[in-house]
């Protein structure tokens, strides 16, 4: 018997199921401590407990310096795809289609969610590895020893920053993408800028755009939620810094694909 379950253990199927186990009880400690802090901050915002100069800071952290490359991402995801579709649009006799359908794709997906991956790349990372430095030098530990909430300090400004900001980056980031797919359409395919743009209003909706700034306003808020409860939450020194760091950035990506899906379910189905 004893030779028996040693041998399970040493089984890949044993360890896939323990490893499995492992990651499971993570999530659900992770998805618990994200709601915890979650709600902490809706009350610190009900309560009005907001420090307006670090929130102008979080905003031009979260808004200004994320642009370039927020643009950069959205610029080139939809020269990829007027690349692609444009002439062969045109080939099938879609010319006055090409429009319509990029500036769909932009509005309604690629504007929201390539910000999103943007932003979680650069501002979400460093939310978390500045939070998790904070963490283990006990700067935290220290604001709290000052019976300062510091849930109240650190989240609430850059909660807040998230969901004002992320509308204002993902509108701009959108007029980019649909100006270059008209750029892209008319040096691959030959189609008129008037062609495009006339086109481009025929299916394009306040229902759009209103889905639009609510969904980057969910995915602003989520990402810097996520971003600071993992670095909130770290511990175990330099490595500590580097897992919370990985898990904000990864956490980040998989909410934002799972809220986009919820989102087009509720408006689009």
């Amino acid at each position: 018997m004893i030779t028996l379950r040693k041998y399970l253990k040493q089984s890949a199927t044993y360890k896939f199921f323990t490893q499995f186990g492992i990651i499971f009880a993570d999530f659900l400690d992770t998805l618990g401590k994200i709601t915890q802090m979650g709600l902490h901050v809706a009350k610190c915002v009900l309560k009005g407990e907001i420090e307006p100069k670090e929130l102008i800071l979080q905003c031009e952290r979260f808004g200004i310096s994320s642009l370039p490359i927020t643009l950069s991402i959205v610029g080139m995801t939809s020269m990829i795809v007027a690349s692609q579709v444009a002439l062969e649009m045109v080939k099938q006799g879609g010319s006055g289609l090409i429009g319509l359908l990029m500036t769909m794709l932009i509005v309604r997906e690629v504007g929201a969610i390539m910000s999103g991956f943007a932003l979680t790349s650069m501002i979400g990372s460093s939310l978390a590895s500045e939070l998790a430095t904070m963490r283990v030098t006990e700067q935290i530990d220290a604001i709290d020893v000052l019976s300062v909430d510091s849930v109240s300090y650190l989240f609430v400004p850059r909660v807040l920053s998230g969901l004002i900001m992320m509308p204002v980056v993902v509108v701009i980031a959108s007029i980019v993408g649909v100006i270059v797919g008209a750029v892209t359409s008319d040096i691959f395919a030959g189609l008129t800028y008037r062609a495009y743009f006339d086109s481009a209003w025929l299916g394009l909706y306040m229902k759009d755009l209103g889905v639009c700034l609510l969904k980057a306003a969910t995915f602003g808020a989520t990402i810097a939620l996520i971003s600071c409860s993992c670095g909130y939450f770290a511990s175990g020194g330099a490595k500590g810094v580097g897992l919370a760091t990985n898990k904000a950035v990864v956490w980040s990506f998989i909410a934002i694909v799972v809220l986009d899906m919820v989102f087009a379910i509720l408006f689009f189905f």
